[in-house]
């Protein structure tokens, strides 16, 4: 097989940059190593910056978005019973969109098809070869069978665990971690959302955070040790739990019922440098991942594919590499910036085992500067809104 852009990875990133190049005549083959209902059952966060929503509207795949997703024009924080809102509209004229990632996904691959493009489930012994030459190609098994796709260029949109990054050699990648030494316990139930915004809550217990995918589902978590498995949690246990770390005015207003989805997320900080190895290109979580903390998984991921789509189409559209050859530098600008903030939001709203009276107090002071300080709410509400490309 043959095909312009071979793109590892059939979640949103990989969907995306395929769907993206359909419209400007730009042909690519997606191999993803898990079955279509498999990729469709994750459940994953669906707080959407401005960047994202925009290369949504370019592939075509915004409609439904725009039909059942929930624009926030800000957020409420708490500390304790003490709550106060960011208002993101009046300090960036920008609001989010709270659209699950797996509806994405969903539109994406419904679009995919329509346009007849081709993904090929269920891949295995995924191998990139000479991604340093002018002829790179992808080979992996299917069925007992060995394929092989030639490319111009290999997109590694294949997750954490995949393959891609593995494939850039050790002696010229470098990997820059932070474990954080808590996860976060979510539910999903079908319930109202507790409030029309998301509440992000800094309590002595610990973090939590309520959120919605919509009208009739909910979205909850609480910082947990990462000890904890899903089990050791009766769906009981976590909504006293959740309630005692929110304002009461929000604790008796929540509405309770069975979870229909329960899991333990670790935390963690992690960039590879760099995110390009000859004709092989990182995007998303291949080459980094932020804590949930503000949700930027997805919108990094984002942020790589619309690099990677403006230096593609300038390579075929005008002979131009140039963007190309700086595709790693330019996304990892955004990408560092994101961590950062990612990093300081986690700091900022969650307890750490080891912390003393005094981070503590450095602690509760920050958290009280960001509610009376103008200044920092428009730092805070531009990063959460989303940096522009």
């Amino acid at each position: 097989m043959k095909t312009q852009v071979a793109i590892i990875g059939g979640g949103p990133s990989g969907l995306l940059l395929s769907q993206l190049l359909h419209t400007r005549g730009i042909d690519s083959i997606v191999l993803e190593r898990q079955t279509k209902d498999y990729v469709l059952s994750r459940i994953r966060a669906g707080v959407l910056e401005q960047g994202l929503l925009t290369l949504l509207e370019e592939a075509g795949c915004a409609d439904r978005m725009h039909a059942e997703g929930f624009t926030h024009d800000g957020t409420l924080f708490s500390n304790g019973e003490d709550s106060y809102r960011i208002d993101f509209k009046a300090h960036t004229g920008t609001p989010v969109m709270v659209y699950g990632q797996t509806e994405i996904t969903r539109d994406l691959y419904a679009a995919r098809e329509a346009a007849g493009g081709q993904i090929v489930f269920s891949v295995e012994d995924v191998r990139i070869h000479d991604a340093t030459s002018d002829a790179p190609s992808v080979s992996y098994h299917s069925n007992g069978t060995e394929h092989r796709i030639h490319c111009d260029f290999v997109a590694g949109c294949d997750g954490f665990h995949g393959v891609s990054r593995q494939a850039i050699p050790l002696d010229v990648r470098t990997e820059y971690e932070k474990v954080y030494p808590f996860g976060w316990l979510g539910i999903l139930s079908e319930t109202p959302p507790v409030h029309h915004e998301l509440i992000y809550a800094n309590s002595d217990r610990g973090f939590a955070l309520c959120s919605m995918r919509n009208a009739q589902l909910s979205r909850y978590y609480i910082q947990c040790s990462l000890s904890d498995k899903p089990e050791d949690w009766t769906d009981d246990a976590f909504w006293q739990e959740l309630k005692r770390r929110i304002p009461s005015d929000y604790a008796d207003k929540l509405v309770t019922g069975p979870s229909i989805e329960k899991s333990i997320a670790p935390l963690r900080s992690f960039v590879t440098e760099p995110m390009q190895y000859g004709r092989l290109f990182l995007c998303g979580d291949a080459a980094h991942i932020v804590p949930p903390t503000g949700a930027k998984g997805l919108n990094t991921a984002a942020s790589d594919v619309h690099y990677l789509y403006t230096a593609l189409r300038a390579f075929y559209e005008r002979n131009n590499s140039d963007a190309l050859e700086a595709y790693s530098q330019t996304a990892l600008r955004r990408i560092w910036k994101a961590e950062r903030f990612s990093w300081w939001f986690s700091s900022l709203m969650h307890r750490y085992p080891d912390q003393s009276a005094f981070d503590l107090k450095m602690q509760r002071a920050e958290i009280d500067f960001l509610r009376s300080n103008t200044a920092a709410q428009k730092a805070m509400a531009e990063n959460y809104v989303g940096l522009p490309y």
